[in-house]
């Protein structure tokens, strides 16, 4: 396909798609506030541990009380360049009560990074909840990673990383499942996208090398994808790109009607969502 600034621009910028943006970002951050204060002094609750020694190597851990849980772990969006883990607390209330565990991790952002080193900052995160989970409590060997946006592109790239490769002392099978929401799999058009690509600084080697879609998944890694029906014709061509290129690997692709590119991240805090029903049975059967 022939990409231009005009159509990029359009179909990619989220901000002008959703003109009402800044009330999602504030709402997301007042709750996530308000669950770390009622969640920070209960057992198991560690935040801001550092997972390694780069800028903004963060995660928050809550435990759901239970040993040996099995273990969701959610990467934000925000292009890669923005947000951050505490804004999404919420997401975690309806895992622990399903007696899941949950980790928010966080990375450095662009344009301090670029692409390439925040996948390598989500490995290492992995690699350091794995080391320590005799002390956090839960099953190393039940761990499904999600994201949304950015995050649901860094979750994909968790899910064709080679783990025992990467480092040896880790199993190849580390990542179980993973559910991606409105992701960024193939980011050739982001080169035609000033609006991010000024941060970003893709080129087409960069691009072409972290395009999940194109890439192995283990072959173990099972999958769940979902976008808005309200989102543009590319984010929705995103979404099917996992379909198309990871068929052995996912199992369902929940429909999120009415819903926007922002919205549609809101489901998680709801139980009774269909899209959480799924990310529910999905970590529980890890």
């Amino acid at each position: 396909m022939t990409y231009t600034v005009e159509f990029c621009e359009r179909e990619y910028n989220n901000r002008l798609l959703v003109p009402d943006y800044a009330t999602h970002f504030e709402r997301w951050a007042r709750l996530g506030l308000e669950f770390r204060q009622r969640h920070q002094t209960r057992p198991g609750t560690r935040l801001d541990s550092l997972y390694a020694e780069t800028p903004n190597a963060s995660l928050d851990y809550f435990s759901c009380g239970q040993g040996q849980a099995p273990l969701f772990v959610f990467i934000h969006g925000g292009y890669w360049r923005s947000l951050d883990k505490n804004d999404f607390s919420w997401i975690a209330a309806p895992f622990l009560d399903a007696r899941v565990d949950v980790a928010l991790l966080n990375y450095a952002l662009c344009p301090h990074v670029q692409i390439d080193q925040i996948v390598q900052q989500m490995r290492q995160a992995c690699g350091w909840l794995v080391r320590h989970a005799d002390g956090l409590g839960f099953d190393p060997h039940r761990i499904t990673i999600g994201g949304h946006s950015a995050g649901a592109h860094l979750a994909a790239m968790l899910s064709c990383t080679h783990w025992s490769e990467w480092d040896r002392d880790l199993p190849n099978d580390l990542v179980k499942a993973s559910l991606l929401i409105s992701g960024l799999y193939d980011l050739e058009p982001l080169l035609w996208a000033p609006f991010v690509n000024q941060d970003l600084r893709l080129d087409a080697g960069s691009a072409a090398r972290l395009s999940a879609a194109y890439l192995p998944p283990l072959e173990h890694c099972r999958v769940i994808t979902a976008v808005g029906g309200l989102e543009s014709n590319e984010f929705k061509r995103q979404n099917q790109l996992i379909a198309k290129h990871w068929p052995q690997n996912l199992i369902a692709d929940v429909p999120m009607p009415d819903t926007n590119h922002f919205t549609v991240v809101d489901a998680l805090a709801d139980p009774s969502n269909p899209l959480t029903a799924k990310a529910l049975e999905l970590c529980l059967s890890a």
